[in-house]
């Protein structure tokens, strides 16, 4: 097995449309913060709730726009494999999509003159490893495979919100700024004490 921070070299990383819904399943597993979120964070209507929602609502959710079992549809994420075995997901889509992100005011909007509309920048909002394989590098794969897919599909830009000191395990799933430095972003803003605002910028010559 890789030791801490070194990558499986045989980890497959796919659109979420080619992944089954039982493969998102096995990720987040029945217990844990995971379960109860399944990325809708930034997914949910204005004035909803996980607890309104439910557990299995929001899995629909979640399922209903990765597209599983429709390579030929959109999707909105990737799905990690080591062998058969699926071990990570990463959300990414364009950042109009996120309803939660775009009425949030601080993260990632205050002191930035963006247009919250503007579906060409995407945003790579999570990044979930399955329980028993953390800690070996897929998160950063995710993401350096999460940049291709965003430029491939158009993005002229890609932005993630990593909690820089004091994260707790229900917020890792943000991932972290060395994660997306290894992907190519770069700090364009410190909204808060804990949270930055990174970003690559594809016409400027970015990777």
């Amino acid at each position: 097995m890789p030791t801490r921070g070194e990558l499986d070299a045989d980890l497959r990383i796919v659109p979420a449309n080619r992944a089954s819904a039982a493969d998102l399943d096995a990720i987040y597993g029945t217990t844990g913060p995971g379960r109860g979120c399944r990325c809708q964070r930034y997914k949910l209507g204005h004035k909803e709730s996980f607890r309104a929602v439910t557990a299995a609502g929001l899995r629909a959710r979640q399922l209903d726009r990765a597209g599983c079992g429709s390579p030929a549809g959109p999707t909105s994420g990737m799905v990690g494999y080591l062998g058969d075995v699926p071990v990570a997901w990463c959300a990414v889509e364009p950042r109009a999509d996120y309803q939660g992100l775009v009425r949030v005011f601080r993260v990632p909007w205050d002191g930035r003159d963006e247009d919250r509309t503007d579906r060409s920048v995407w945003a790579i909002t999570c990044l979930y490893t399955r329980s028993g394989y953390r800690n070996r590098g897929i998160s950063r794969a995710m993401a350096i495979a999460a940049v291709g897919f965003a430029r491939e599909h158009g993005a002229a830009a890609v932005e993630a919100y990593p909690i820089t000191r004091g994260a707790m395990a229900d917020d890792r799933h943000v991932g972290t700024p060395a994660t997306f430095a290894a992907a190519g972003l770069h700090t364009v803003h410190q909204p808060s004490l804990r949270r930055l605002v990174m970003r690559l910028d594809f016409a400027a010559g970015g990777a």
